[in-house]
C-alpha cells in the first residue's frame, strides 16, 4: 500500500460540492446528504451559503474560504482533514474552482495524500453550452476577460483565430462593452450566444451575429442585469485563410524594407500573432 492511500485512510475527505446556480431545486440529494454529514463547510461567502443551508434544513459549522484568504484558511482545513474530519468546499454558486476559489486547497490536500472527492452538480459554463446551439466538440473556457478595455481587446485578438468555441463569464456592468469589443476584434458577423440568469426566473438567451446581439442587449431594459455566460463561435476556415493571407501581405511589405527579425516583431505588433510564429513565416517568405 502506497503512502497516499495510507494517508487517505487516516485522514478525512475533502468533498468539492457543486451547488445551484439559481434554482435551489437543482441541489442533488447526494450533495445535500454530504453537506449534512461533514464536520465543517468551507464556503466562499458564509452568509450567502447560509441561506442555502437554511433552505435545505442543514445546520453545520462554516468557515469563510475565498480568494483573499485561501492560502491562510487552507491550513485550517488541512488540520481538520489530518484529524480525520470530513470537510465540504462550496462556492457561492455552481462548481467550486471553476473561476472560483479552491485551487490552493485542493492541490495541497492532494499533495498531502488526503482524498479529494467531487460531488457533481450545476456549472454555468456547461449549462450554457448545452443549450447554446454552438459546436461543443471543442471549447475553450477563458474565465473572465480583463476588466480594462485595452487588455480585453488584446486578449480577444489573441483568441480571434481560435477555431474552438470560446466561453467567458462576464458581469452585467461590462457586458455591452465586452460584446462591442468582440464585434470590433472578431467582426460584426461572428456568431455569439449569451446566457443570462441561468435557471432563474428571467433566464434569457441572446443569439445571433455580434452586432445584432449587442443591439438586442442595448434594447432590452433587463439586458444589463444578472450574470452572463458569453459564448463565441470559433473562427471559420474562411476566416483563418483570410487572416493568414493578410498576415503574409503585411510580412511581404515589411520584408521589403526591414530585416527578418524586425519585420516579424512589427508584424506581431500589428496583427496580434506570435512573434516566433511570424519569424518562421518570414523566413519562409524570404526564401520564396
Amino acid at each position: 500500500m502506497n503512502s497516499e492511500n495510507t494517508l487517505s485512510e487516516q485522514g478525512g475527505t475533502l468533498y468539492i460540492v457543486a451547488t445551484p446556480i439559481g434554482n435551489l431545486d437543482d441541489m442533488s440529494p447526494r450533495a445535500a446528504a454530504i453537506l449534512s454529514r461533514v464536520a465543517v463547510i468551507a464556503a466562499e461567502d458564509t452568509r450567502h451559503s447560509g441561506r442555502l443551508l437554511q433552505h435545505l434544513g442543514i445546520s453545520k459549522p462554516m468557515m469563510a474560504l475565498h480568494e483573499h484568504n485561501e492560502r491562510d484558511k487552507a491550513g485550517q482545513v488541512l488540520e481538520k482533514l489530518a484529524a480525520g474530519q470530513d470537510v465540504a468546499l462550496i462556492s457561492d454558486a455552481g462548481t467550486p474552482l471553476i473561476s472560483d476559489p479552491g485551487f490552493v486547497l485542493v492541490r495541497e490536500a492532494r499533495a498531502r495524500g488526503y482524498r479529494v472527492s467531487p460531488v457533481p452538480g450545476a456549472c454555468a459554463l456547461i449549462s450554457a453550452l448545452s443549450a447554446a446551439g454552438l459546436p461543443t466538440d471543442r471549447f475553450l473556457f477563458e474565465g473572465f476577460l480583463p476588466a480594462r478595455q485595452g487588455a480585453r481587446k488584446t486578449a480577444l485578438e489573441r483568441l480571434a483565430r481560435e477555431s474552438a468555441t470560446l466561453v467567458f463569464y462576464e458581469s452585467p456592468h461590462r457586458i455591452v462593452d465586452t460584446v462591442r469589443d468582440i464585434e470590433q476584434v472578431m467582426g460584426a458577423e461572428r456568431e455569439l450566444v449569451l446566457a443570462r440568469e441561468l435557471t432563474k426566473t428571467f433566464e434569457t438567451f441572446y443569439a445571433g451575429h455580434a452586432a445584432g446581439v449587442r443591439e438586442n442587449i442595448e434594447a432590452d431594459p433587463h439586458g444589463s442585469r444578472g450574470e452572463f455566460v458569453v459564448m463565441v463561435h470559433g473562427a471559420s476556415a474562411e476566416e483563418l485563410s483570410a487572416s493568414s493571407a493578410e498576415v503574409d501581405r503585411v510580412l511581404v511589405l515589411l520584408l521589403a524594407e526591414l530585416p527578418v527579425k524586425k519585420a516579424a516583431k512589427l508584424a506581431a505588433e500589428l496583427t496580434g500573432r506570435s512573434k516566433n510564429e511570424l519569424y518562421q513565416r518570414a523566413l519562409e517568405l524570404k526564401a520564396e
